[in-house]
């Protein structure tokens, strides 16, 4: 058994328009808030989402900085692929297969909240590339 929460910071423009898409689009519930601040739960874990005035500037691509979820369970990951597109989130990248045929396969796709963090959620073929799969060697795609 886990004794041991993930927790995330990360900046946010807009407090109501963050709820709209972490709450009403991915599912998220609502902890503590503040006029700076939210806290968030998403699959156990705590985001708190702080309120800055400066806009940061957008990154190309997907790299340095994303966040979210690694699935154990397809099914689940194809279930939020279908609450987002349901709920008209922004994909960054759709939904697509990595590394196809080789041990670190995952299904992929990114979202783009209202203040542009990027969110990925996958679900990888082998359980073992999660964590394992050293003779890889490969994380990312280098063209990205």
């Amino acid at each position: 058994m886990t004794t041991s929460l993930f927790h995330l910071a990360f900046p946010i423009h807009d407090i109501d328009a963050a709820l709209r898409f972490y709450v009403d689009g991915l599912g998220c519930t609502v902890g503590r808030r503040s006029k700076q601040a939210v806290t968030l739960g998403l699959a156990g874990h705590q985001l708190v989402a702080h309120l800055v005035q400066d806009q940061t500037p957008k990154q190309k691509g997907i790299y340095p900085s994303h966040f979210g979820l690694v699935f154990l369970s397809l099914e689940e990951w194809q279930a939020l692929a279908d609450r987002a597109k349901a709920q008209d989130l922004t994909f960054y990248q759709q939904p697509r297969v990595r590394f196809p045929g080789t041990r670190i396969e995952h299904r992929t796709f990114f979202l783009k909240d209202p203040s542009h963090n990027l969110l990925e959620f996958k679900h990888y073929t082998h359980e073992s590339a999660i964590f394992g799969e050293q003779d890889h060697g490969q994380v990312g795609d280098s063209s990205e």
